[in-house]
């Protein structure tokens, strides 16, 4: 008959407690690790929720005050129109085809003056944009040094539009679309960046008009550059 005590476990040697001790601590230390992972993961969803909310918001205001105007299908016009305008081989024909967009021009610039005096209405936060790269939602509330005012922005291009399509600058008529164009893709980046971020608007940029932003600044009219640097500038 077999002895009873012979069945029972024999007790735990320093070796086999140092294995207990260590399954125990990696298990302790896979739980850390996916404690935090999980809170990361909650963070970021949390942070893109919040994103696309304010992004929206500033969608729905833009929108909203380009509703009555035909200001986009200009820039479309126009920006398409003097890449044809380009590709024609014969000046005199290049010449021709930019003329016709001279009423298209005088509309660009009017109804932009009409949207920089129609964004006035708005509250300093409701216009407000994050001049970080990436979008920090509502950044206004409790970090209004990282944002600028967008109705300083639109004014500073209503008005570099304006000297440009009066040729202010007193350009032929290459040069002055040469320098139009870069008005427009500079206006469109500010409206991107406004809506969605900073390196949003810089790969529409690119990827649309294959254009940087520093490319458009540096084209554009002197009038518009010194102005857009001295805004972005950060205030002491």
């Amino acid at each position: 008959m077999p002895d009873p005590l012979s069945a029972r476990p024999a007790p735990l040697c320093g070796l086999d407690l140092w294995f207990c001790a260590l399954a125990f601590q990696l298990n302790n230390e896979g739980t850390q690790a996916m404690d935090i992972v999980l809170t990361l993961l909650v963070a970021i969803v949390a942070w893109r929720v919040l994103c696309l909310r304010y992004q929206r918001a500033h969608i729905t205001l833009l929108g909203r005050h380009l509703a009555g105007l035909q200001l986009e299908r200009h820039m479309e016009t126009l920006t398409q129109g003097y890449t044809r305008a380009i590709n024609e081989k014969a000046e005199t024909r290049q010449l021709q085809v930019l003329e016709t967009f001279a009423q298209t021009e005088r509309a660009v610039a009017t109804q932009a003056q009409s949207l920089a005096h129609a964004m006035q209405k708005e509250n300093a936060r409701a216009a407000s944009m994050i001049t970080t790269k990436f979008c920090v939602p509502y950044a206004e509330r409790f970090l209004p040094a990282l944002t600028k005012d967008f109705r300083e922005l639109l004014h500073i291009h209503a008005t570099g539009l304006r000297h440009v399509v009066d040729n202010e600058g007193r350009w032929d008529a290459k040069e002055r679309a040469y320098r139009l164009s870069a008005e427009l893709y500079l206006f469109q980046h500010s409206c991107h960046w406004f809506c969605k971020s900073r390196a949003v608007a810089d790969a529409r940029l690119v990827l649309r008009h294959q254009v940087t932003h520093q490319k458009a600044l540096e084209s554009v009219s002197a009038v518009t550059r010194s102005a857009y640097l001295q805004w972005l500038t950060p205030a002491n």
